[in-house]
Parts: C-alpha cells; sequence; structure tokens
C-alpha cells in the first residue's frame, strides 16, 4: 500500500504542478495509473483506440450534446488531464494564440482585448473531479459550487503564462464565465490570488437575464456588448466549442482541450 501511494504522489508532483498539488492536497477517490494498454498479435502493444478516438472526436466537435464521460474511458481520461499529454496540448494551443497576439498590431487607445474563459481555461478544477469522478458522474451543481466557493482553484499553467505574455503586448483582458453573478467576489479573489492580477473586466453569468438560454447566446451577446462598446476582440480562448462559437467571437479563436464536461 506505501508503494502505491508513493507512486501515485509520484505522479502527481511531476505531471502537473501546482494543479496536481491541490488534487493531492484536496484529496482523491481515484487512484491513476499509467495508461492502460493491450497486446496485439505477435505481443506488440496498442493503445486503447476506442477513448482516444471519442477525446478526439469531443476536441473536433464532432461528438456534442454528451452528458457525461463513458463508463469505460474514466480512468482513460483521469490520466489524460492529470498527465504530460494535457499539459502538452494546453501548452501548444496557448503558444499558437501567442504566435497569433504578437503579430497584431495594438493600437493605443486600450481598446484590444482577449477574451478568456474561466473554468478549465485560466482555472482549473481537476482537484474537484479527482474527487468526484472524472466526467462519469452527472454534473451535481450543489457539489460543484461548494468547490467554486472555497476559491481554491489553481491556475493552468500555460494558460496564466499566455495571460502575462498578452499583458506585456499591451493587450487587455476579459474574463468571461458562465459562473453566476453571486459568484463574482470569491472567482475574483480566486484569480488574483492564483497570479490573474488584472483585468479589464469579469463578466459573469446573469441567470435571470438568461435564463433557458444557451452558453452560446450568452457569450454571444455579452461580447456583443463589449463591441458596442468600442472594444476590439482579437483573440478569444476556451475549453468549450460554446466559448468561440455563435457571434462576435473575435479576430481568432482558440480551443483548449477539456474531454471531462459538455456545455451548449
Amino acid at each position: 500500500m506505501k508503494t502505491l501511494l508513493f507512486i501515485f504522489v509520484t505522479l502527481l508532483a511531476t505531471c502537473h504542478g501546482d494543479v496536481l498539488n491541490h488534487v493531492h492536497e484536496h484529496g482523491s477517490n481515484f487512484k491513476i495509473f499509467p495508461l492502460r494498454m493491450k497486446t496485439g498479435s505477435g505481443g506488440h502493444y496498442i493503445p486503447e483506440v476506442s477513448c482516444a478516438s471519442w477525446r478526439l472526436g469531443v476536441e473536433a466537435h464532432n461528438i456534442i450534446d454528451w452528458k457525461t464521460v463513458p463508463i469505460e474511458c474514466e480512468n482513460y481520461v483521469g490520466n489524460y488531464v492529470l498527465g504530460d499529454q494535457y499539459r502538452a496540448d494546453s501548452k501548444f494551443v496557448n503558444r499558437e494564440g501567442f504566435y497569433y497576439a504578437r503579430t497584431v498590431n495594438v493600437a493605443d487607445d486600450g481598446k484590444d482585448i482577449w477574451v478568456f474563459d474561466i473554468d478549465e481555461t485560466t482555472l482549473s478544477n481537476l482537484p474537484y473531479y479527482a474527487k468526484h469522478g472524472f466526467g462519469v458522474n452527472p454534473y451535481n451543481d450543489t457539489l460543484f459550487n461548494e468547490w467554486v466557493d472555497l476559491g481554491a482553484a489553481p491556475a493552468l499553467p500555460e494558460t496564466q503564462k499566455f495571460y502575462n505574455k498578452l499583458l506585456n503586448l499591451g493587450i487587455k483582458i476579459v474574463f468571461l464565465t458562465g459562473r453566476p453573478l453571486k459568484q463574482r467576489d470569491i472567482t475574483a479573489k480566486n484569480l488574483k490570488k492564483v497570479g490573474y492580477h488584472t483585468w479589464e473586466k469579469l463578466i459573469l453569468k446573469d441567470t435571470t437575464l438568461y435564463h433557458g438560454k444557451t452558453a452560446v447566446t450568452y457569450k454571444s451577446s455579452e461580447r456583443k456588448k463589449l463591441e458596442e462598446e468600442g472594444y476590439r476582440i482579437i483573440g478569444n480562448i476556451g475549453d468549450q466549442w460554446s466559448d468561440i462559437l455563435g457571434t462576435n467571437t473575435g479576430s481568432r479563436t482558440f480551443k483548449l482541450p477539456d474531454p471531462l464536461y459538455y456545455i451548449a
């Protein structure tokens, strides 16, 4: 048992830095092992194709309106989000965002902005999912909001690096999240605590105004308001397709990986 615990803690310490340290601190009901391999003919090892293909379908938006991760893919998803590949994928997307951003001729009027989603884009909820399951359980509004109200979500490290680079380029930051207005104070506190110290606007969802509306409708409407105020959305990044679809999406959009849940 001590050996297994050592292996698990070692995995957490080496894969995701601060994010995984939070997973360890908050506890986890799930044991994470290296991605399982199956033996093919002649003793050659082949990957578990079905779950990898399912994740590709999700990220490419070929699989939509799904409610939970297939139960047979829970370990796969858990290992992915706690492993090196998730960090590498996040780094790649943010790097491409920076390559684009540095080509922009930033104006002197302070109206060039980059829109960031929050959950699984700037802040990570991996400690929550490590405790409650990697997307196989239906969304529990009460439990998730209890986690948000702790203000303990760590920063996604590659996004945070990108955020700092954008500030250095003179680009203003706008956070646009589906979190409700009542979580404004704790969200602002959480962002500042983990290093997101500066922003132009922090927009949370007015659940009365947008009751029954999709995330695409909500975020499109809020981006339209920004442009009506004279802002130019030069970039837009999120983990959900609903973050970057719709109207007023900006000059370029960037999709971060997230096989944990789907928001329409």
